[in-house]
């Protein structure tokens, strides 16, 4: 199975599989609990993503029993600390066969650029800088002393990780546009806060859009999780989403075709 490291390269004459798009968020307290719902989605999902509650519950063995078993893993622990810390960080975490982790892009030029060094050689995983997380608004960022709208922030972070070499970013889904005409089409843009088409609630989230308006406005790739792992059947709400991005795709809409999957 290919990583997004191995397929970094361009490949706009490609149409790109709905199931190389949808990243299942394992937000569940205990690798019993993931492996159970990996189980269920076996043969419909390829990608799944180990956040912090998972990752502290299991560690690197739930990386390693879905990377064992085929599936790619998006390693979503949002690395923020010195840049030495960071660095060894990303060495530590090479050798679970993770390809996608992430770190917040506020952490600074000298953290991202110490991690983008650290992830250089082959086996590392290609990099996410987090923007603004999804649960954060306008308000909640004035808190902080950010004055500019969130968008503007969204824009500013992004530009200064891609500047540095981050290959990637995660951004919600009411800032990818911007994000995609900022930042051109070579970035792999990971989107969190979608929601199916006629899904009630937003849970934490507070930026949220459907897939397949995450994906006409330039997603790469769309994180699900709720939606689909408290889903009566995951398997079929995970089958749904995949034919929401399909269409999407089909419809001749989409800004980008999710260049470096």
């Amino acid at each position: 199975m290919e990583s997004a490291q191995a397929a970094a390269a361009p490949r706009p004459s490609e149409p790109v599989p709905p199931a190389d798009r949808l990243i299942v968020a394992l937000d569940l307290p205990s690798a019993t609990a993931a492996i159970e719902m990996v189980d269920e989605l076996q043969g419909v999902c390829r990608w799944f993503k180990v956040g912090m509650e998972l990752y502290y519950a299991a560690g690197n063995t739930v990386v390693t029993h879905l990377r064992d078993r085929g599936f790619d893993v998006f390693l979503d622990l949002k690395l923020h600390d010195i840049p030495n810390t960071v660095a060894a960080a990303i060495r530590t975490v090479s050798s679970t066969g993770a390809s996608l982790l992430t770190l917040h892009a506020a952490g600074g030029e000298k953290m991202m650029r110490a991690a983008v060094q650290a992830a250089s050689h082959p086996e590392a995983p290609r990099l996410l800088a987090v923007t603004v997380l999804t649960s954060m608004d306008a308000a909640d960022l004035n808190a902080t002393g950010v004055s500019d709208s969130t968008e503007a922030q969204v824009v500013r972070l992004a530009k200064l990780a891609c500047g540095i070499g981050v290959p990637g970013l995660v951004c919600s889904p009411q800032e990818v546009a911007a994000v995609r005409q900022a930042v051109g089409q070579d970035a792999l843009l990971v989107v969190p806060g979608v929601r199916p088409t006629g899904e009630q609630g937003s849970d934490d989230q507070a930026r949220v859009a459907t897939p397949a308006q995450a994906i006409a406005s330039g997603a790469s790739m769309l994180v699900v999780g709720r939606p689909i792992t408290r889903a009566t059947e995951p398997a079929k709400a995970a089958a749904a989403i995949l034919e929401e991005i399909g269409r999407a795709e089909s419809s001749g809409q989409v800004v980008v075709p999710g260049r470096g999957i």
